[in-house]
């Protein structure tokens, strides 16, 4: 055992030095200039090698996936910071004229304005959306300005899931490639224009009874973890209902390789596992006709603020809900100051954990799963996690929370008896809190919101929706859906005896 006096025979346990950066090294990759930059210690770079190093990332992250094809309306979220802004820019230098290999998708622009649920005023909201409003008129591309308060008049069809067509216009990239560059002869500029020109929008118009109804949903969340996940839930709903709406397939985020490290850890710990595939991989497909990719995942959080400092790529700080916020006031903070804590000390942290998602797969599920919306999360539509063996860590959670929400001098014998005995079933919890017969033959038919929606929800917004005072103050939306869902749920009950299997 090591000791503090002990004696090695005169040898020690010599660390080994990082060499010190230099003002006189040269790039890297030209040998010739002058390193302004050094993102690693073994990494200088120069300027103009710097900038096609930072192109070229770019581009090889969709030539590698496929994913995008020619002629597709891709939709990019741009929430204002520099991880979107510098995505912007790649897409607007590959769409020039003078770029080797042009990008040959149609792009669009959507911002979320969020302020309502993060306390801004009117007026700070108004001046960040001029200021984005500038930046997205110089581009030439259509876009979108939404506020979150329209989240308040979504159709309840934005949480259901469409499969795409597996044999679509374009099967295959190089035929989508060879049908893009005959149509491109034949369009002209000015139809390019006119088109860009029609798909203009800016919505800012809405009810100010929407604007009362997101105050109260925050306000009825007790904790910043969870109001950050809905703030994250309610606007991935409002973008993807306008990509619908807009016929695009794709929508592109500009989150790094920094924000999805933090992301991952913070998943786990919101218990989200089971859909880390989907949350940190460069695509994600959970929504079937609209999958949402990541081009900048590769990027460090260095390198972007690097290049939009150097090559004076505009970008608006907008407040969040974190923002001034203490390390330890959310799970998502904390892990946050973790991880970038760490990275100062151990330059590798946020790539070994990138990597570890890298190596990440969620199990394809069966055709029939992945058209029936009961087996999605009402929430995050990812599959649902919460189908598991009663010899399970969930189950014994499940059974713990049942247990310390009875009250033990309000229960009734024959339903502690059945707690006992495991048979933790519906019927029996909802006799032991209404103080009935507790035989299970209870008159009232109804379980209070709460447990309607959680039989609906995966594990993580289970712990999301626990978090809220009450969920009436949910969008209509997901409050319909809930109901079409327990309805469809307690037809099949009643009929399932008549059903055949998927094995039969």
């Amino acid at each position: 055992m090591c000791q503090v006096e002990e004696d090695y025979n005169g040898l020690e346990c010599k660390q080994e030095k990082i060499p010190v950066p230099t003002f006189n090294r040269k790039c890297v990759k030209c040998k010739v200039g002058s390193a302004v930059l050094i993102i690693r210690v073994s990494d200088a770079f120069c300027r103009s090698c710097f900038k096609e190093y930072f192109i070229h990332k770019f581009r090889a992250m969709l030539g590698k996936n496929r994913v995008i094809f020619p002629q597709e309306k891709v939709l990019l979220a741009v929430s204002g910071g520099a991880a979107s802004c510098s995505m912007l820019s790649q897409v607007i230098e590959g769409l020039s004229r003078d770029a080797p290999k042009k990008l040959r998708f149609m792009p669009g622009i959507i911002y979320i304005d969020d302020g309502g649920a993060c306390g801004r005023s009117q007026e700070e909201r108004q001046r960040s959306v001029d200021q984005l409003k500038s930046i997205f008129t110089h581009t030439g591309f259509p876009y979108f300005i939404v506020p979150l308060e329209q989240v308040f008049g979504l159709p309840s069809s934005v949480l259901v899931p469409v499969t795409s067509d597996p044999d679509p216009s374009n099967p295959s990239y190089k035929h989508a490639v060879d049908q893009y560059i005959r149509e491109e002869q034949k369009q002209t500029a000015e139809d390019k224009t006119s088109a860009v020109a029609r798909l203009s929008l800016e919505d800012s118009a809405y009810p100010p009874e929407h604007k009362l109804a997101l105050e109260s949903l925050f306000s009825s969340l007790n904790t910043l973890t969870a109001k950050e996940d809905m703030l994250h839930t309610l606007r991935r709903h409002l973008i993807l209902h306008v990509a619908r709406e807009n016929g695009f397939s794709k929508v592109m985020t500009g989150e790094s390789c920094s924000r999805l490290a933090v992301k991952l850890l913070s998943n786990i710990a919101l218990g989200r596992g089971a859909a880390l595939a989907s949350d940190t991989g460069f695509s994600d497909p959970r929504f079937g006709d609209v999958v949402i990719v990541r081009p900048m995942r590769d990027y460090s959080s260095k390198e972007i603020a690097a290049y939009c400092r150097m090559f004076h790529v505009p970008s608006v700080f907008i407040p969040g809900l974190e923002t001034k916020a203490q390390d330890k006031a959310s799970i998502q903070r904390l892990t946050e100051t973790f991880v970038t804590n760490l990275q100062a000390d151990f330059p590798s942290t946020v790539s070994t954990i990138y990597r570890t998602s890298e190596k990440l797969h969620t199990v394809k599920p069966s055709e029939s799963q992945a058209t029936e919306p009961a087996s999605k999360c009402l929430l995050c539509v990812c599959a649902l996690d919460t189908d598991v063996d009663e010899a399970s860590a969930f189950h014994a959670t499940l059974v713990s929370e049942q247990l310390s929400q009875i009250k033990l001098q309000d229960v009734s014998h024959d339903a502690l008896r059945c707690v006992e005995a495991q048979d933790v079933s519906h019927d029996a919890l909802r006799c032991a809190e209404a103080q009935c017969c507790g035989t299970g033959g209870c008159s009232s038919n109804r379980v209070p919101a709460h447990q309607d929606l959680k039989t609906l929800l995966c594990y993580s917004c289970r712990l999301t929706i626990k978090d809220m005072g009450s969920v009436d103050t949910l969008p209509a939306y997901i409050r319909t859906e809930a109901e079409k869902r327990r309805k469809r749920s307690l037809l099949k009950m009643e009929i399932s005896e008549y059903l055949l299997e998927d094995g039969d």
